[in-house]
């Protein structure tokens, strides 16, 4: 007997499978993006009459064979955010802004790798190979032996990979993954069925021949990596290409790593011969920065296990409207609200009057919460017009009563500050332990080891608030609302 096919009516956006058509999706709201799709019948519910499965084994924890040896590309920052380089048989799906750097940066990689013996193959579905050639001979790396394939149809790519002509491919690129199909499938190519058949069958490939394959996924417009979000769960790393196009920093985040730690990430700069390096981001973030400037504060922040200074700035302006304009670049809007409200109801320092203008230097997001120290010394720097000390940095949790809060690994970022000259640190009274040291004593002995710094500790957002020098006239509708009467 054949087997029906139904019609589904699937989000592109989300994948959520509605009964019938409908203009928007109840999954995640978005409007125009559920398209029909014919699937096959599912298998029957019930297999108490079906042919009997075969017997699994079960082996123990500690196996006999040794460990895989990762693959390291030699590019520092893209092996310390895939936890030490490249892992035989995983699958690693790399998302990002169209022209934020993707392909020049995988591009690069297995060039690297290729020199160095790995057999690599690269396999576009967007670009002719000519294509492929211009881009590496302008990087310098068209003499590097990868080896070079234009194809949107995954059953003659698995064909070739299975064939195993001359020397099998270790590492294997897919640009991109929306460009793949299956043609037993009855979709169009980026659709959800096709981009989730596509990695399941590209996954089952790489674990049978040991494979190391990386899927690039296009992103939708809030950032999210394209298509259903069961790509994330089916893949063994998630790395999110991060940019402005307006800098030429990029951030490369890890966000999923079974293979190592999540949160890291790795800094390049986009120049004309592609993608560089960073070796010391903070220097980097920070070469720009004006002194005696109100409204900037240096933040002493950790990505995953590296430490990284950055510049927050503030600029507060009078108003003339009656709802005074937020404006966050680089950090959590919800957040600033918050830590305005502490500072009016802990601190008396309103700034309802106001607009608030927050940006994050060198195109940086900051999702720390130790970043709110720092955040209110630049809004009551800007506030007051009082520039913040040059030679400080600031760290430290703030909660609703003004308390400041500990954050971890105090030491590293003091260690980090003091590598760049750095001579005094504001930081939480009471730091988190870390092992059976408290980080708060570590943090106060470092400064007269191998750290030249001078931490404070503060107690009180109020503390802070203090340090800063009234203003010598404030605008009439601030004063008019009390916003300095406690402040100073």
């Amino acid at each position: 007997m054949s087997k029906k096919s139904k019609i589904n009516y699937v989000c592109q956006s989300c994948g959520t499978v509605h009964g019938k058509w409908g203009g928007k999706c109840e999954g995640c709201g978005e409007w125009n993006t559920i398209t029909e799709e014919r699937v096959e019948a599912a298998v029957p519910k019930s297999m108490g009459n079906s042919k009997s499965g075969a017997q699994i084994e079960f082996t123990s924890l500690k196996g006999s064979e040794p460990p895989r040896q990762r693959l390291r590309s030699g590019m520092d920052e893209l092996d310390r955010v895939l936890g030490g380089g490249l892992v035989p048989g995983s699958a690693t799906l790399i998302g990002g802004d169209p022209g934020i750097g993707k392909s020049t940066l995988l591009l690069q990689m297995v060039c690297a790798l290729a020199q160095k013996g790995q057999s690599c193959a690269y396999i576009s579905g967007e670009e002719a190979v000519d294509q492929i050639r211009m881009r590496a001979e302008r990087l310098g790396l068209e003499n590097a032996p990868v080896a070079l394939a234009s194809a949107t149809s995954l059953r003659d790519i698995v064909a070739t990979l299975e064939a195993g002509r001359g020397q099998n491919p270790n590492i294997v690129v897919i640009d991109s993954i929306q460009t793949m199909f299956i043609d037993v499938i009855d979709s169009a190519p980026g659709t959800v069925t096709q981009v989730r058949a596509c990695t399941q069958e590209l996954i089952r490939v790489a674990k049978k021949h040991n494979i190391a394959v990386l899927l690039v996924g296009h992103v939708t417009k809030e950032g999210a990596i394209a298509g259903p979000r069961v790509l994330e769960h089916m893949v063994d790393t998630v790395l999110y290409f991060e940019g402005d196009r307006g800098h030429q920093f990029r951030i490369l985040r890890g966000v999923k790593n079974r293979f190592g730690p999540t949160d890291e990430i790795g800094v390049f700069e986009m120049s004309g011969g592609g993608l560089q390096q960073v070796e010391n981001p903070s220097a980097l973030f920070l070469s720009q920065r004006a002194q005696d400037m109100s409204g900037s504060a240096v933040f002493a922040g950790l990505e995953g296990s590296r430490p990284v200074l950055v510049e927050i700035q503030a600029l507060v302006a009078p108003t003339p409207f009656a709802s005074p304009r937020r404006a966050v670049v680089g950090w959590d809007s919800n957040r600033l609200s918050m830590v305005l409200a502490v500072l009016e109801a802990r601190c008396g320092i309103s700034l309802g009057g106001y607009d608030v203008y927050l940006n994050v230097a060198g195109g940086l997001r900051i999702t720390e919460p130790a970043a709110d120290l720092a955040i209110a010394a630049a809004l009551v720097s800007a506030a007051a017009d009082d520039p913040a000390p040059f030679d400080t940095v600031f760290f430290g949790e703030i909660g609703l009563s003004g308390e400041v809060r500990s954050v971890p690994q105090p030491e590293q970022r003091l260690k980090e500050a003091g590598k760049l000259g750095f001579k005094n640190a504001l930081m939480p009274a009471r730091a988190r332990k870390s092992g059976a040291k408290d980080a708060g004593a570590n943090a106060e002995n470092q400064k007269q080891q191998d750290v030249p710094i001078r931490p404070k500790t503060l107690a009180h957002l109020s503390e802070l608030a203090a340090m800063f020098k009234r203003p010598k006239s404030a605008p009439r509708h601030a004063a008019a609302s009390g916003g300095y009467d406690d402040y100073g």
